[in-house]
């Protein structure tokens, strides 16, 4: 179904949680403290599916439910097709293992050197600092670790890790992930940044976090003040509806832009959720608008129990041919898929070449129209001067 919307309007407020004090509202603990994370809690909202009552059953067997209230208000509660409500309510899809899931579809475990981090690529590794965040997506990659409930016991090895990159040079960027690391009190997360900024090698700190999107009130300016002492520190947040794209949110992205955080936003391509081109044009549009540069689009991992939410990759694709052209280049995102077991990230781009030769590329445009792009210099006519035209000389030139 396409996605229509006000664009002048961005949700804020406090919706079921009127009765709260300002003061408590806006507090990142208050939030954490009050999650949703059972079953009875949830009833209290909304009336549930039978998948869903089923699926919240299963959680406790493979990631566990919590919604932040802030988060939650943002459901319509009374549709259960609604895209937020999909993402982070459990269904009985959870349960069924389909051809080619792993619990590690990445296979970063084979790629650990020490615990909790995954050194893949060249020169850069990803830091897994907690394995807890506000609110779990259901799709979540890490799902085997993150909430603990398949008992994969991940306890994070700062020290380990820090000594690990310390001892490698090649290594010049470290992304902070886990879990999400903006979880982390501002005396831990001080400390992380300050030891990796130590560290003369590491030119690039990223961190990878939806707690901007769960979680807003956890932006503080103390934490921003953190992010300009250890700067420039780079974040990518994960924005998949723009439903999601609330004021609150917008004035988090302010918040980390003017205390110097570039910001890039990673969707995943979830059924039901941002499967149109409508959709993911109203999501890159607020994205932007909320200082936000769209950076990459998901073709989901194959994490066990998430085949509901796979789209086909040829939809994908559909979708950003329907943006280019359509809208500024700064909205398009890069779609890839991570390469099942641990073969990196593959871009997936429509096909708009037609053939390449020795002579030309030939190619299409956004219109589907032919363009040909010569490839040789052969001269074929000189340029002659107009004969009334006189080159000036350093006498007559003027200053």
């Amino acid at each position: 179904m396409a996605h229509t919307e006000d664009r002048t309007a961005w949700f804020e407020g406090q919706g079921l949680w009127q009765h709260v004090p300002a003061s408590d509202w806006n507090d990142w603990v208050w939030q954490l403290k009050n999650r949703i994370t059972t079953l009875d809690q949830l009833e209290k909202y909304m009336v549930l599916t039978q998948d869903e009552r089923r699926g919240i059953a299963f959680a406790g067997h493979k990631l566990s439910l919590a919604i932040t209230p802030y988060f939650l208000n943002l459901i319509d509660r009374n549709n259960p097709a609604c895209p937020v409500r999909l993402q982070v309510i459990p269904r009985e899809g959870e349960s069924v293992v389909s051809a080619g899931e792993t619990p590690d579809s990445l296979g970063e475990d084979e790629h650990s050197p020490v615990p909790g981090l995954v050194h893949r690529y060249p020169d850069r590794v990803l830091f897994l600092i907690t394995d807890r965040c506000a609110s779990y997506c259901r799709y979540c990659t890490r799902s085997r670790l993150v909430s603990n409930a398949q008992d994969y016991n991940f306890h994070p090895e700062y020290e380990q890790g820090l000594r690990y990159i310390e001892s490698h040079p090649e290594v010049r960027d470290v992304l902070l992930s886990g879990g999400d690391p903006l979880l982390l009190s501002d005396k831990k997360l001080e400390h992380l940044l300050s030891r990796l900024r130590a560290i003369k090698h590491v030119e690039l700190i990223r961190i990878g976090s939806r707690i901007p999107v769960f979680l807003p009130q956890r932006i503080t300016p103390a934490l921003c003040d953190i992010f300009k002492k250890y700067g420039p520190v780079w974040m990518s947040i994960h924005v998949n509806h723009p439903k999601e794209a609330t004021a609150e949110l917008r004035d988090a992205c302010e918040r980390l832009s003017l205390a110097g955080v570039p910001l890039g936003n990673q969707s995943v391509l979830l059924r039901g959720v941002n499967d149109d081109a409508e959709t993911m044009k109203a999501l890159v549009h607020r994205l932007l608008r909320m200082r936000v540069r769209p950076y990459y689009l998901y073709q989901m991992d194959l994490i066990t129990g998430g085949s509901h939410f796979k789209v086909d990759v040829r939809k994908g694709i559909e979708i950003i041919r329907a943006l280019r052209g359509h809208t500024t280049g700064y909205a398009i995102p890069q779609y890839v898929i991570d390469a099942p077991g641990g073969g990196g990230k593959v871009p997936v781009n429509p096909d708009y070449i037609e053939k390449i030769t020795d002579e030309e590329v030939v190619f299409k445009n956004y219109e589907g129209r032919t363009y040909r792009y010569p490839l040789t210099a052969a001269p074929q006519a000189r340029q002659i001067p107009n004969s009334n035209s006189q080159i000036p000389n350093s006498k007559n030139q003027t200053a």
